[in-house]
């Protein structure tokens, strides 16, 4: 079943952001729009690189009203170590979830529980919490947040023109879409 257009799921966790820890449920998730972005573990390969370059876009989707959520089955307090101890991670500054639980990882369906880790997933919130997007990749496939910026412009776009599409590789100020009985056949 695709989590496409359904709410997300009630959960409370601990985070880590900047210097403290926080907790977090889904009503955080309403009122702005939400990336939550779940990776494996702390520690790792891949996934400082992807966290890296979250970071690197975090100015452009705060100014979209975007708030970013990092999540793995890791604890709060395993993110603050990786966070004092690493500089790559050392540069985060958006939230990063502890879900030792695993009960975010399986409200949005991305816990490979033979390990006990998390898929690498991506899930665009709208400010209702509904979820807009979702992108899942394998393991040792990396992420990257310039197409999470073009998506979300997209998804708010969509949201605040009711009868307008955006088409393939839509940029921001391009030519959308009025589907239409006439255009069947047509592009």
């Amino acid at each position: 079943m695709s989590l496409i257009g359904t709410e997300v799921k009630p959960f409370k966790a601990s985070a880590y952001q900047s210097g403290k820890f926080i907790e977090i449920t889904e009503e955080n998730l309403k009122g702005q729009w939400s990336v939550v972005c779940f990776y494996p573990a702390d520690f790792t390969f891949v996934c400082p690189t992807e966290l890296e370059d979250l970071q690197n876009h975090y100015e452009a989707l705060k100014a979209l009203g975007v708030e970013v959520y990092s999540v793995s089955t890791d604890t709060h307090f395993t993110h603050k170590a990786w966070h004092d101890s690493s500089e790559t991670i050392g540069k985060i500054t958006y939230i990063m979830i502890g879900d030792p639980s695993q009960t975010l990882s399986r409200n949005f369906d991305v816990l490979i529980e033979s390990a006990g880790l998390a898929d690498r997933g991506t899930f665009i919130i709208d400010p209702d919490g509904i979820i807009q997007a979702v992108e899942v990749n394998a393991g040792g496939i990396g992420r990257d947040a310039s197409t999470l910026v073009n998506k979300i412009k997209a998804a708010q776009y969509v949201r605040s023109h009711p009868g307008e599409v955006c088409p393939a590789k839509w940029q921001e100020g391009a030519a959308t879409l009025k589907p239409h009985l006439d255009l069947v056949g047509k592009i």
